[in-house]
């Protein structure tokens, strides 16, 4: 379990306990996500790459396509089993190691690219940007990237969201809204930032596959939460999907940071 006072209010939380769902239902990161990381000619053939927190491996899996060489680490060794095995069903030659991203260990310049996709928040910047630093060759990026839909533009995330507050009031993960992007207090230190760009994606969702993805987020299934509590969530939840289309979309708005490594000793 990890906790953080500043997520969650402190309330402990583990996707390791939803790996099952997250496998199957957080790979949801449509084409055009990916092709604007190849747009700026990160993550390519030639390229080494290092993805932290990769969960399940969604972004290696789904970038391996292009030709980069990956590694993903994750702090849960039950995340890195589905991405290990999801690798493997799809014959694909991606390198897991089970480390929190303050523990990791690597060569120095040894990274074209880091990429660090819905999870950067939960690092310890003090401990980790000096490390990427070190590890990222002359001239190489760190690519901060999320995806998050908007409960002020869908009522059905609105409504999923107020039923994960109604059983996990401590979940901090809601209310998104449309912002700027700028570069961190942090960047300058050791960074220079060239990218920071903001775009929407429509996500389609089956009923069934948007109650998984919402079981599968922080407040419900990766949470602390009994499981009694979650098999109740799930029941109302489901009920309210049962009123619901088939099939809908369901507006996110993503981000994009492209940090190239400051030259330098920090």
């Amino acid at each position: 379990m990890i906790t953080n006072q500043e997520i969650d209010h402190g309330k402990a939380f583990d996707f390791g306990r939803t790996s099952e769902d997250y496998a199957k239902y957080r790979d949801i990161y449509p084409d055009a996500f990916y092709e604007k990381i190849i747009e700026k000619g990160l993550c390519i053939e030639g390229q080494k790459v290092l993805d932290l927190g990769t969960g399940t491996g969604v972004l290696p899996r789904n970038m391996y396509k292009y030709g980069a060489d990956f590694i993903g680490t994750d702090i849960s060794e039950n995340q890195i089993n589905e991405a290990r095995r999801l690798s493997k069903e799809a014959e694909m030659k991606i390198k897991y190691i089970v480390t929190s991203a303050e523990e990791m260990d690597f060569s120095d310049e040894i990274f074209d690219v880091i990429t660090a996709v819905q999870c950067f928040w939960y690092f310890d910047k003090a401990i980790v940007l000096p490390k990427i630093h070190k590890m990222l060759k002359e001239n190489g990026y760190l690519c901060i990237l999320s995806m998050a839909w908007l409960p002020d533009e869908s009522e059905v995330a609105y409504k999923s969201e107020n039923l994960v507050l109604k059983y996990n009031p401590a979940w901090t993960g809601a209310g998104y809204k449309r912002h700027s992007l700028e570069a961190p207090d942090w960047v300058d230190n050791y960074f220079i930032c060239d990218i920071a760009e903001t775009f929407d994606l429509h996500i389609p969702f089956t009923r069934e596959s948007w109650h998984g993805r919402m079981k599968a987020c922080r407040g419900i299934g990766a949470s602390s939460l009994p499981d009694e509590e979650i098999a109740a969530w799930e029941r109302e939840h489901l009920e309210y999907m049962s009123t619901l289309p088939e099939t809908f979309e369901i507006v996110h708005f993503a981000t994009m940071l492209g940090l190239r490594k400051r030259k330098g000793e920090f």
